[in-house]
């Protein structure tokens, strides 16, 4: 026990030790809510940090208190033991989240509960001894961590009441059932005196009438909850459809109500919202207050909030019709974000600190990447950097698209499969090629939005628009960024040693002349994981040249920094070599920030996504968090985003600045301490550091020059002698070629 309470205190420290002041800030202005009573809505966590830690665990309800808005309510769901304790439990059934049929394995019965017959393990057939000494929690969500099963005791209610959470909230599901066996829940709370019970719940209307008078003296709200509208409500046998007709019935004995949140903004069969209805308006109206209830992180809802949480809470307190008076949450600390440090934020906000926000082919969560649609959203989005990775067609066009293969990104795979071909110096499967192709062709597919995780977890993105955009080509793409509100480009040329030698196609002449032709007056920054492309931009100072580090590394030694130098002025590094990840735990931290920074190196982490598949436990499902801990915790220049509106979100939020004196911060997580509290044998098992980078893995060999196949490219549109970019003649790329060599000998009579 002394061990975990050590354990848990460090992970506290971690999570949301408060942040060190230079000076105290002054006071925000305050917020203008459309709630009842115009305060700001309430954070209920529902069972604690329930959506990390067993439900009510002494660990989760701690959790939340201290990771959560300081007027945190916590929520527990009442269970009784045949002897009248009361714990904290939300099913009522308890071998899908305890421990007890291991413990008794000849326990199960069967109940009729409302009409329906359960059949498990339940409280009221065993003692509290049995319960509180011999039964532990596991997590009932498969998606939550389960290497805290079997170490955390069921929680009474007089324990949580005991850890003082600024306010507590008693929900009683089935009064009714225990009724029927000689149990009563109002008794259990008359015998605590209501004391320290803020507000008492329940979908029964004839159990909150039988306690009126008692919580009114005591001054603790009822509150009435509505199920399923087709579902019975007990003591009336109405559905609860109907008793919502009649609002004004249950402000006779409640003063607010809980609904699931698709009564106020229903989905549609495809996951996209539909109008909100006026549950909430016509409540406020009644003079009732309205909690929704059923907010999660690690759960698909609607594509309309992008995968990311808080945008989902927003939509209830910031929309500009209404506010609903309050959340009940499994996640605390995502709510109490939404609530304190995004709503009301303006678009035109300037962003906190330094670190830029870069573009993955765009807005490519939302709409195919490097279309016109993908990079306008992102614009709006208020990214600083938006991204072109360059492909080159078999006529010489240089075009935006993430891969030169085509099956991921466009509808090749359904038109053209049999220009499908081997190249295994660029990848290992069979592919139908850019380089392959005319830009007349290419021009005749459909853009294809990438979904990471659809294959394996189902996870489509917007597929409303998963065809939707057009193809750019890089001087469209430069012309299209003078025009915008961003500070820069990002160019990612890939390929350019196989593109010249086998393809007789000059990417890197393409780029330097489509960029000379545009006149962008913004920051450029070039972009590869070859030394020689970036060399090879060296004539111009004010690039800033990127290295791309595609793989995992653990370390950056002097030498290998030293030899970055030679050819970047920054690098794109994996997360998971900032952070290392075992079973989707972050395990330890890397120094390689530190080490690029020494050296005068910039670092940008790649690649930031909003689904919570991608998000590992210590940052709670939630892409802000690991956010934070990206650009406060380790200190990174720019984060690479396939979803940037997250990212100024979190970038304008006065959270963000963690030495600024706030109720609530968005702090980083510490890796490490979050598995450190389950026991030794259920941690995952520690895995192998990744390999530092070698000074020899950054040296690549000089760029071959660009084959002259004419001859083969007698279908192919232009020779490759007069490459196109855009509108880039051959007699602008001697000009510039001229001008190069020039200058050069210019630097070697300087030198000599």
């Amino acid at each position: 026990m002394l061990r975990f309470l050590i354990l848990f205190s460090l992970l506290i420290h971690s999570c949301v030790a408060p942040p060190k002041t230079k000076a105290a800030a002054g006071a925000l202005p305050a917020k203008k809510w459309l709630t009842l009573s115009g305060k700001e809505p309430a954070v209920v966590a529902r069972g604690g940090f329930s959506g990390l830690f067993p439900e009510s665990s002494a660990t989760a309800n701690d959790l939340a208190i201290s990771s959560s808005s300081p007027d945190l309510t916590m929520l527990c769901n009442l269970q009784l033991t045949k002897d009248g304790a009361g714990f904290c439990l939300s099913d009522i059934r308890l071998d899908n989240s305890t421990t007890i049929s291991t413990f008794l394995p000849k326990g199960q019965k069967t109940y009729k509960v409302y009409g329906q017959n359960l059949k498990g393990w339940f409280a009221l057939d065993y003692s509290a001894d049995t319960i509180f000494s011999n039964v532990s929690l596991v997590q009932n969500i498969f998606s939550r961590p389960s290497i805290f099963d079997g170490q955390m005791s069921i929680a009474a209610v007089e324990d949580v009441l005991d850890a003082k959470p600024p306010k507590f909230w008693l929900s009683v599901q089935y009064d009714a059932f225990y009724m029927e066996h000689k149990l009563s829940p109002a008794e259990y709370i008359r015998s605590l005196r209501f004391s320290g019970i803020n507000v008492i719940s329940s979908p029964e209307i004839g159990f909150l009438k039988s306690i009126g008078k008692d919580a009114r003296r005591a001054k603790t709200k009822l509150i009435f909850e509505f199920k399923d509208p087709e579902t019975n409500e007990p003591t009336t046998n109405k559905k609860y459809s109907e008793i919502l007709l009649n609002l004004a019935a249950i402000k006779a004995f409640a003063t607010g109500i809980i609904v699931p949140k698709d009564y106020i903004w229903p989905i549609d069969s495809a996951k996209y919202l539909k109008p909100p209805t006026t549950v909430v308006t016509d409540a406020h109206k009644a003079g009732l207050e309205v909690y929704a209830s059923g907010f999660v992180n690690d759960m698909l809802t609607s594509y309309n909030y992008s995968f990311d949480p808080s945008a989902e809470y927003l939509q209830f307190v910031d929309n500009g019709q209404f506010s609903v008076d309050g959340f009940i949450s499994d996640f605390p600390p995502t709510a109490s974000q939404a609530i304190s440090c995004f709503a009301h934020q303006k678009r035109d906000t300037p962003k906190i600190g330094k670190t830029l926000v870069i573009t993955h082919n765009g807005a490519s969560g939302d709409y195919p990447g490097c279309t016109d649609l993908a990079y306008q959203k992102a614009v709006d989005d208020g990214a600083d950097v938006i991204d072109c990775s360059v492909q080159m067609t078999k006529d010489g066009m240089a075009f935006c698209l993430d891969s030169t293969d085509l099956i991921p990104t466009t509808t090749a795979a359904t038109t053209l499969m049999t220009r499908a071909t081997s190249v295994p110096e660029i990848q290992s499967k069979n592919g139908i090629f850019s380089f392959d192709l005319t830009w007349a062709e290419i021009q005749s597919l459909k853009p294809q939005i990438q979904s990471p995780f659809l294959a394996a977890d189902g996870f489509p993105r917007n597929p409303k628009n998963k065809n939707a955009g057009k193809f750019m080509t890089l001087a469209d793409f430069l012309n299209f960024s003078k025009t915008k509100a961003v500070t820069g480009v990002l160019i990612n040329v890939q390929n350019a040693a196989y593109l010249a030698s086998k393809k007789g196609l000059g990417i890197v002449d393409a780029v330097k002349s489509a960029l000379t032709s545009s006149k962008l007056d913004k920051k450029v920054l070039i972009q590869s994981d070859d030394s020689s492309v970036l060399d090879s931009f060296k004539a111009v100072p004010q690039y800033t040249r990127v290295l791309s580090i595609d793989k995992e590394i653990g370390d950056a030694p002097k030498p290998t920094i030293e030899e970055i130098k030679k050819h970047a002025d920054a690098v794109n590094v994996l997360r998971s070599s900032l952070v290392t990840i075992s079973q989707s735990f972050a395990t330890g931290k890397t120094k390689i920030v530190e080490a690029m920074h020494k050296g005068n190196i910039s670092v940008y982490v790649s690649v930031l996504r909003n689904e919570y598949l991608s998000i590992t436990f210590d940052y709670f499902s939630d892409p802000t968090v690991e956010l934070a801990t990206f650009i406060a915790g380790n200190g990174v220049d720019g984060v690479i985003t396939e979803f940037p509106a997250t990212a100024t979100r979190y970038l304008r939020s006065p959270c963000s600045d963690l030495y600024r004196e706030l109720s609530f911060a968005i702090l980083p997580a510490k890796a490490g301490t979050l598995v450190s509290v389950a026991s030794k044998e259920a941690q995952p098992p520690a895995s192998a550091p990744n390999p530092p980078l070698d000074a020899k893995d950054v040296m690549d060999p000089p760029l071959p020059p660009v084959a002259n196949l004419a001859t083969n490219n007698a279908s192919g549109g232009a020779p490759p002698a007069s490459l196109r970019s855009g509108t880039i003649d051959t007699t602008a790329n001697l000009s510039l070629s001229l001008m190069a060599m020039l200058a050069f000998g210019l630097l070697l009579c300087a030198g000599a």
